[in-house]
């Protein structure tokens, strides 16, 4: 006999629990809900990372903020003043330890780890059925915030992959005022290599190799890149890794399920929860989670993630075709982004709330060959398409 509830949640990483807090703080309120994670525990296995504007939420776990952030490639560099909208950070074991608590606090909803979910949930009159290994539920709504099981090409337009490792050093190594966002590497193979260093302290410091490309990259190749960083390029002999993390996100999506049933939606990152263009998910994230909540409190089923203005998206999936079809461009590209003088256009268009004036600043700071080739591609490619007989 199966058990009926209000909702499940499939998946509680982020997206999930994100969703949990605001659910838990409805008290009574709340939904009956039961969450379904794969792992067994919850570790520092994520570093989430925003500008700090006014309407970034979470802001209360928040360990560390830099005033200063730092690109560079072939020599040349670039240091932003940003201390009006710093570049803050959140570590997961702070946002987990947050998060669990709130959802513990609240009797009505239920995590249970270390189990899978593998079918699809099947709809039978007006509710679900999901099988699970500690019974079959029939919940009234569900939000499935899984991500992609395997990553592959074609399924992004390209795929931020990562290793890092925080590190702790005998001496004084780095500026923990100003993070590296990216250290670029010489284009290979199509990818766009770049460090990413995030210091805590003038001894400690996350140091993550990033790679934009169409294929999603192992942890085994991109460790085996940091290592030789380490040790060559940075000098950095003597340290302790304090924990690793990995992992590869999509940027420009090829397809988002669409919500096909209003008591049903994808969220989080396989439901469009990462900006396309740079990554950034973590506040994207929170602002779906007031949504959906708000809606389910009112007895309403669950929305999935808003879909960008319609600027956004062109000038996102322009920009990632041009990283995609001119990787070697791409150093040059984000030079100039953050040589702009004033640095309000670039983090606000990378904070998704770009005023008219800030996209324009933005096309004219970058080179309009390379772009407008790039757009007459897909301009011929969308009539080539429309041309072909049904």
């Amino acid at each position: 006999m199966s058990r009926e509830i209000d909702l499940m949640i499939l998946g509680g990483g982020c997206a999930g629990l994100s969703l949990a807090m605001r659910l838990a703080k409805l008290g009574a309120r709340c939904p009956q809900t039961v969450i379904v994670e794969s792992r067994e525990r919850y570790v520092n296995d994520r570093t989430w990372c925003f500008w700090g504007t006014p309407s970034a939420q979470l802001t209360s776990l928040v360990r560390h903020r830099w005033s200063r952030v730092r690109v560079s490639a072939e020599g040349r560099q670039r240091e932003v003043d940003c201390a009006s909208s710093p570049y803050e950070m959140i570590p997961a074991s702070v946002f987990y330890e947050a998060a669990l608590r709130e959802v513990a606090a609240n009797p009505r909803i239920q995590l249970v780890t270390g189990t899978t979910v593998s079918d699809q949930p099947v709809r039978t009159g007006n509710r679900w059925t999901i099988s699970t290994p500690f019974g079959t539920h029939s919940p009234r709504w569900v939000v499935d915030t899984r991500p992609v099981r395997s990553p592959r090409r074609g399924d992004a337009v390209l795929w931020q992959s990562f290793y890092g490792r925080e590190i702790l050093c005998e001496t004084d190594r780095f500026d923990a005022g100003c993070a590296t966002l990216m250290d670029f590497l010489p284009t290979k193979d199509g990818r766009i290599v770049f460090v990413y260093t995030l210091p805590v302290t003038a001894r400690q410091a996350l140091i993550e190799i990033t790679a934009f490309a169409p294929d999603p990259l192992g942890p085994e190749l991109l460790g085996e890149l940091l290592d030789g960083l380490l040790t060559k390029s940075l000098a950095i002999s003597q340290s302790e890794t304090v924990r690793v993390e990995s992992g590869s996100l999509p940027m420009g999506l090829s397809k988002i399920a669409e919500q096909t049933h209003r008591n049903w939606c994808r969220a989080g990152l396989a439901g469009g929860g990462a900006r396309p263009a740079s990554g950034f998910a973590f506040q994207r994230i929170q602002r779906w989670a007031d949504q959906c909540a708000d809606q389910l409190a009112c007895g309403h089923g669950p929305c999935s993630q808003p879909t960008d203005p319609w600027r956004l998206r062109a000038m996102d999936d322009l920009f990632l075709r041009v990283l995609r079809a001119h990787p070697e461009a791409g150093p040059g590209l984000f030079m100039k982004l953050f040589g702009m003088p004033n640095s309000g256009p670039m983090i606000r268009f990378l904070n998704d709330c770009p005023r008219w004036s800030d996209c324009l600043r933005i096309i004219l700071a970058l080179p309009p060959r390379l772009f407008l080739r790039e757009l007459l591609k897909g301009l011929s490619s969308s009539k080539d398409l429309r041309a072909q007989p049904a």
